[in-house]
């Protein structure tokens, strides 16, 4: 699916104020917010049209949009995300929604969704069940994406030390090749429904790369990580690469700071 539209956020002036188990320091806002123009103009870059929401201080986690929101092509589902203080931030991304759908279903309680634990393949979602998204709500948006003829499989990454999400450590990059994290590069091969014809094993030196997007002709790609870059390029990919150490610092990767559709 080539993609035209995208809604982002801008960290707020708070943003050193939200979830974090990295252990990397406080993030520099000033830096997160030039690294969030560069990453906004990367995507105009690819040919998509941006929607802005407001930052919310009351919400310093509101700039990872990702984790509120699945958006397809068919519709868009609202998530329940699995950190309490982050429970306002999707009745937000829900007005910028609705301009373009005209149904938004949601994860009820006592289910629980993350964006980050949901990966789409041509068609086919992976959902995480992982510390943020729960079986409850795995099950409740396996259903929803049924309803719009998509086909699910649930994964439990739970034991997979160190992924905060599935997209964490995973990316599909399209025609079957998909960019793994080493610690799940043994399972993915027996998740049910996917097209696998090819791994790129990210190392874990190089680990938080293996949250990169494909948008369009381009994949987005954390600066900093020349083995990935070049596998990226083997594929026949340009790498656009984005400074993201201020997100970094508060576990957030590429694919969090967007809703592509």
């Amino acid at each position: 699916m080539r993609f035209t539209r995208a809604v982002v956020r801008r960290p707020s002036h708070n943003f050193a104020s939200g979830l974090s188990s990295a252990d990397e320091g406080p993030p520099d806002v000033a830096k997160a917010l030039e690294q969030h123009q560069c990453y906004c103009d990367a995507l105009r870059h690819c040919g998509l049209r941006l929607t802005y929401l407001e930052p919310d201080p009351a919400f310093p986690d509101g700039t990872f949009v990702e984790d509120t929101a699945i958006v397809t092509g068919r519709g868009a589902i609202l998530t329940r995300p699995g950190a309490p203080s982050r429970s306002g931030e999707v009745d937000q991304v829900a007005v910028a929604l609705r301009e373009f759908y005209a149904d938004l279903p949601h994860i009820a309680a006592p289910g629980t969704v993350d964006g980050g634990d949901v990966c789409e393949a041509d068609g086919h979602f992976v959902i995480g069940v992982s510390a943020r998204t729960n079986e409850a709500g795995a099950k409740q948006l396996a259903e929803h994406l049924r309803r719009l003829h998509y086909t699910a499989t649930i994964v439990d990454i739970r034991s997979a030390a160190g992924l905060l999400h599935l997209k964490t450590g995973i990316a599909y990059l399209g025609d079957g090749a998909w960019m793994v994290d080493g610690k799940i590069q043994d399972t993915v091969r027996s998740w049910n429904g996917l097209r696998v014809s090819e791994l790129i094993t990210v190392g874990a030196h190089e680990g938080y790369a293996a949250n990169c997007v494909r948008v369009n002709d381009a994949v987005l790609l954390p600066a900093g990580y020349p083995r990935v870059a070049d596998a990226v390029r083997d594929k026949g990919f340009a790498p656009l690469l984005l400074d993201m150490s201020e997100f970094r610092k508060m576990d957030g990767g590429l694919s969090c700071l967007s809703l592509r559709f």
